[in-house]
């Protein structure tokens, strides 16, 4: 590689973790945020402002302690966003060591559920944040499926066209979340949940965002450094 690409490829500072991104202009945007999106965005990042969420970050086994870094991880924005809609069905995709879903299961109203899928079971990530007594009372499920796959997505129909929420949070390798965003167009027309989406400022994300045609409000300062998205489905 010569001194140019090098120069060109290094961060200009010295940082913990660095991505490649690139800035798009606004205005030629095919979509733009609604009324509505901005007001649950300001009522979310205010519920976020004095939220805690040490009790969640005690469950990790070492630092970071992700979810009481705000802003620069998504957590206590999620919480806030469960608080302020009130969902009865909450969806995600990616489990992962579970610290998204315990921090909107924290806030999730007695009679709601929160379905969460993965590609493994969260017994198997060594750094799971879950226990047992998380699963108990049946307000937090996990299915080990791929809801990206179109032979698999109709085993769940039911689940999705009942989420007010759905947070994907899954491989950003710019096609699991594309085949995902092309299946939930099959559900019914009343089907008009709020999708938050992770690290929305990632190469193989750019694409995906930038083509969302509905309602739509990048909120990566109040959310995850990597970039948080949230769109009116319609």
């Amino acid at each position: 590689m010569n001194k140019f690409l090098r120069k060109l490829i290094r961060p200009p500072v010295r940082v913990r973790h660095a991505e490649h991104t690139f800035l798009f202009s606004a205005d030629d945007d095919i979509s733009q945020p609604s009324h509505h999106l901005i007001s649950l965005a300001l009522h979310a990042v205010q519920f976020a402002q004095e939220v805690s969420l040490a009790d969640i970050s005690a469950r990790m086994k070492k630092p970071p302690y992700y979810p009481e870094i705000w802003p620069g991880e998504h957590y206590k924005l999620l919480a806030g966003l469960v608080a302020t809609l009130k969902p009865k069905m909450i969806v995600e995709l990616g489990t992962a060591t579970g610290l998204s879903a315990l921090a909107m299961h924290k806030y999730l109203p007695p009679e709601s559920t929160l379905v969460t899928f993965d590609l493994i079971g969260w017994k198997s990530f060594p750094d799971t944040c879950f226990r047992e007594s998380d699963f108990k009372d049946k307000r937090l499920i996990q299915y080990v499926d791929d809801l990206s796959s179109p032979a698999i997505f109709p085993k769940y129909t039911q689940i999705l066209e009942k989420a007010e929420i759905i947070f994907v949070d899954a491989a950003k390798d710019g096609i699991m979340e594309q085949r995902f965003l092309d299946n939930l167009r099959s559900l019914s027309a009343d089907f008009k949940p709020f999708l938050v989406f992770d690290d929305i400022r990632l190469w193989n994300m750019l694409k995906i965002w930038r083509n969302i045609p509905f309602p739509k409000l990048d909120l990566t300062s109040f959310g995850h450094w990597s970039g948080t998205g949230l769109v009116e489905w319609r």
